[in-house]
């Protein structure tokens, strides 16, 4: 099957997917301030969304940038509609998180998340140490409150888009995998699934972490990434990706030894069943790849770049399987 039947397919698929329902009453609160938040104003629950049958916020077929205030700041993010975006249709979300120093155009490129049918959208990092952007949850990204920036953005969405509340994803590369991961443990009942791509996932970053409900997590990792290495450096509080997964694993309440469920040239799939509701833990081990994206679009860093299969036709399946389950 081609990649753009598959896509089609997955279409077909989320169209039929039916949305929690709106209520005009929740249109009058603001991101921050309505009356699903805790006292930091974050959102970790489901919402109705009131954006469908209005008129869309963005062009559908195009990337633009956007802005709101969330925790006083002017945060920018790119939002890219379907083609076909129709105001009475749910659509899934998928958020991706640039790394260190990146952009929300650069993931974009060489993601191709933009062609799948979804409301795809690109947040933009702060500024943080040496100037560089980044997320939350490492020791070198600005003070800003990110968690509150994407629970302030989905708000914005569901007022302004018709978003499908069950179907809400995360994936990021590097620090912004590593970002993904931190959303799964703060805003486990909002966030469906998550798929971080060469994640960073600083210790400090995950400290406490104690989600509300079992998370489905995709990882993609290469065993020759020389920025964040697979075996850990505990010197700057990277746990080894062995670790980090069975931390996930144990949280979600699976089974504890994985079984495989992929094996060509250099990519090996590996799965942990058993898991609380309807979540999984299932890590792509990239034999000799490096900081890159599997698949990808255009240059995506560092190493060795695997084509034996696309994070992101393999993430957007699993997103499909994994609507959000309140257990």
């Amino acid at each position: 099957m081609s990649t753009s039947t598959r896509l089609l397919h997955a279409a077909a698929l989320g169209a039929l997917v039916v949305g929690l329902v709106a209520t005009p009453a929740a249109a009058q609160h603001g991101p921050a301030g309505g009356p699903y938040g805790d006292r930091a104003g974050i959102v970790d629950r489901p919402i109705p969304t009131v954006g469908c049958f209005r008129r869309p916020s963005a062009t559908p077929g195009a990337s633009e940038e956007h802005t709101i205030v969330s925790g006083g700041l002017n945060r920018s993010y790119i939002l890219h509609l379907p083609t076909d975006y129709r105001p009475g249709r749910r659509l899934p979300v998928v958020m991706a998180f640039h790394g260190r120093k990146g952009s929300g155009t650069q993931i974009e490129g060489f993601t191709g998340i933009s062609a799948l049918p979804a409301i795809a959208v690109y947040p933009q990092g702060l500024p943080g140490a040496e100037d560089k952007t980044a997320w939350q949850g490492a020791p070198y990204a600005s003070s800003a409150d990110d968690v509150l920036f994407v629970s302030d953005l989905l708000t914005e969405l569901q007022r302004t888009l018709c978003v499908d509340p069950a179907r809400i994803y995360v994936t990021g590369k590097s620090n912004g995998g590593g970002f993904a991961g931190v959303l799964a443990c703060r805003l486990s009942r909002r966030i469906a699934a998550t798929a971080p791509v060469a994640g960073a996932f600083y210790a400090g970053g995950e400290a406490g972490c104690d989600p509300r409900r079992a998370v489905p997590i995709l990882d993609f990792h290469g065993t020759a990434d020389s920025i964040v290495n697979y075996e850990g450096e505990p010197d700057n509080g990277l746990p080894a990706l062995s670790d980090w997964l069975s931390a996930w694993a144990e949280r979600d309440g699976c089974d504890n030894e994985p079984e495989t469920i992929f094996a060509k040239d250099d990519v090996t799939a590996f799965e942990w069943t058993g898991c609380r509701g309807n979540a999984t833990v299932v890590h792509y081990r990239i034999t000799g790849g490096g900081h890159t994206w599997p698949g990808e679009l255009a240059d995506s860093g560092p190493g060795h770049v695997t084509q034996t299969i696309s994070a992101t036709e393999v993430m957007w399946r699993f997103f499909l399987d994994h609507p959000l389950c309140r257990g």
